[in-house]
């Protein structure tokens, strides 16, 4: 879909050469296929089942757009790979700077371009057990037993 710039992060990583996968399909695949260099390969849909493994063998997850919240990023991290972000929206809340992920000013293919540089600079400094641990605080189980504690002490 337009909203999540797949382009920026098809165009950036076929300007540096670098291997990107992109996950899920939609009305735009064919214009961004054809913008891609031969180190952009499109999975089209992947089963729910199936993205945690391919999470896990990720280098780091890029969240080109800006979103209200983005389960994918929390997923990402969840497999303890580091997330490389737009500094907007849900991000801000659940990416941690040089911690869990890096983020990249300006929705530009050279504002993630830099992004991309500083991630892989911080490469070795991140944890994969803290960023797991950290991907805990967004899950359904502790989300659902803090609503209900809310809900009780309004009660």
């Amino acid at each position: 879909m337009p909203y999540k710039r797949v382009e920026l992060a098809v165009q950036s990583f076929a300007r540096l050469g670098r291997r990107l996968l992109v996950a899920g399909d939609g009305p735009g695949r064919k214009r961004l296929e054809a913008m891609a260099g031969p180190s952009v390969r499109f999975l089209g849909s992947v089963p729910h089942a199936d993205l945690a493994a391919l999470y896990a063998r990720a280098s780091f997850f890029v969240l080109p757009c800006e979103e209200d919240f983005g389960i994918a990023p929390v997923e990402a991290q969840a497999a303890g790979r580091p997330v490389l972000a737009l500094a907007r929206g849900g991000a801000l809340e659940t990416v941690v700077p040089e911690k869990s992920g890096v983020f990249f000013d300006e929705p530009t293919v050279d504002s993630l371009i830099a992004g991309i540089e500083e991630i892989d600079r911080l490469q070795r400094d991140f944890d994969p057990a803290w960023i797991r641990e950290h991907a805990e605080r967004f899950a359904a189980p502790r989300f659902e037993r803090e609503m209900r504690e809310t809900l009780a002490r309004l009660a």
